[in-house]
């Protein structure tokens, strides 16, 4: 008798224990948001299954280890505020009264407020990149901090080991942060040994282990990609440290990038997010070298560097771009590997082509995620029919993370339109309040259409059922990709 009971026992306990889970998202989320009717959904359609995975991948938990540091050294730095003399004529940040609103909100949310006096040079191809930070690390005299998501033990990484290596043959300060599943097979290589035998201190950032699975999300990474040079040069864009054939996704090949190198104040700007990701996973306080003052550009542009994750307010990057969707007038180009937006971000894209902006979404014909990618095309049909122009690029995997509009502002990122990044990636992303900068980015933009096919509407709509249905089971599925 007893035998018979037990099946019932674990079957009702197992259901009652869904239902108490439910109850606890309902009280820890947003209810109306999508996210959260979508696990809602998976915990209880799906019996044993949909209770780990939430436990797994549901709750944005970085640990309270690193949710410490993290408020330590936010205490310990010299804020913006503090090292700012924003007397001085050449920061005056200059913007003009239409774009104040992005301005203003993007201090609010990102804590950092825009700056002028900086010089910055637009770089779409991975050779001149790697040309260029090699060169900038051989001329280092103090220190070379680089943070990557992807670092790759190909040409291109080798060629900027042998700089570090030479750098700190030279007593140069070299740091190299990694995270520790993008950059995986590097941190395991013989080419991270050689570096750090010749004195680069090499750190992997968000290891992956079971252990740390019972502590924080495992699946929370670190997607930024910077460069800092003497405290007076910096990098940030969508490039890894990788040759452009990118040997771990070699069919996709090539990835199409773009860059900016950056002389002036928002260099420090970069700086800052180095030590403090260095310092979550280091314990090694480097605030020290934020005393660096970096020239000013006394003609350069004005800037606002913003860094977004889980341990900050990561509804900024999503509140910043929906006020830019808004703002456009005319014109608004986007450039994306990966689309997969949330509800807002989507109704904002549609709003601005129904009012009249000639909104432009440019992404990869063939992306290195099937599943993303299906979900992608599950938006085609809506946007195509509210008048976004889509196009398909087709001579590699577009990388290239950008934005323009109205021909006066830009933003180049590390963040895809999707909601890991948004959400839970670390990401940095920089608005440039120049129509010259922004003229020369949108040129780089357009340049991707020629080797890009236009998505029609009426062939769309003609596609196999057979795809349209594997789109469509995707994008319900979008609130948790």
């Amino acid at each position: 008798m007893l035998a018979g009971v037990w099946p019932v026992v674990a079957v009702v306990g197992e259901f009652l224990i869904r239902l108490a889970l439910v109850g606890f998202i309902l009280l820890r989320r947003e209810p109306r948001s999508a996210t959260t009717l979508a696990w809602i959904v998976v915990i209880l359609a799906v019996p044993l299954l949909g209770v780990p995975g939430y436990l797994l991948v549901g709750e944005i938990r970085l640990g309270r280890r690193r949710i410490r540091r993290h408020s330590e050294i936010i205490r310990r730095m010299i804020r913006p505020a503090q090292y700012r003399n924003l007397n001085h004529e050449a920061r005056r940040p200059t913007i003009a009264p239409d774009h104040m609103p992005i301005a203003t909100l993007a201090e609010a949310v990102g804590d950092n407020p825009a700056v002028g006096g900086n010089s910055l040079q637009l770089i779409g191809e991975t050779d001149l990149f790697i040309q260029s930070l090699v060169e900038d690390i051989d001329a280092a005299e103090r220190h070379c901090h680089l943070l990557y998501y992807i670092y790759l033990d190909d040409f291109s990484g080798h060629r900027v080991a042998r700089a570090l290596m030479r750098a700190a043959g030279r007593g140069v300060e070299c740091r190299l942060l990694v995270d520790a599943v993008g950059s995986r097979p590097f941190a395991r290589s013989a080419l991270r040994r050689e570096m750090q035998a010749t004195g680069v201190q090499v750190v992997e950032a968000l290891h992956a282990n079971p252990l740390r699975m019972l502590f924080a999300r495992l699946d929370l990474r670190n997607h930024r990609k910077i460069g800092v040079v003497d405290g007076v040069i910096g990098y940030m864009g969508s490039h890894n440290i990788a040759d452009a054939e990118f040997a771990a996704k070699r069919k996709y090949a090539p990835w199409i990038d773009a860059v900016v190198r950056v002389r002036g104040p928002m260099t420090r700007d970069l700086q800052m997010l180095f030590v403090e990701d260095w310092f979550l996973d280091t314990d090694e306080s480097l605030e020290s070298v934020l005393a660096i003052e970096p020239p000013i550009v006394s003609d350069g542009v004005t800037t606002q560097t913003m860094g977004t994750g889980p341990n900050s307010y990561n509804e900024a990057l999503r509140q910043l771009s929906l006020t830019a969707f808004h703002t456009a007038r005319e014109e608004l180009i986007l450039t994306t590997p990966y689309f997969v937006p949330d509800d807002a971000t989507a109704t904002a894209l549609q709003m601005a082509a129904r009012r009249g902006v000639d909104t432009v979404l440019i992404v990869p014909s063939r992306n290195d995620s099937p599943l993303v990618a299906a979900a992608s095309r599950s938006y085609y049909e809506s946007m195509l029919r509210t008048g976004v122009r889509i196009y398909e690029y087709e001579k590699g995997l577009l990388h290239a993370k950008t934005m323009t509009f109205d021909r006066n502002v830009a933003m180049i990122s590390t963040a895809n339109l999707d909601r890991r990044s948004f959400e839970l990636n670390f990401e940095v992303s920089v608005m440039v309040y120049d129509s010259d900068f922004a003229s020369e980015l949108r040129f780089l933009q357009t340049s991707y259409l020629s080797d890009a096919r236009p998505v029609d509407l009426p062939r769309w709509r003609q596609r196999p059922w057979v795809a349209k249905l594997w789109q469509n089971a995707a994008g319900t599925l979008s609130p948790l990709l």
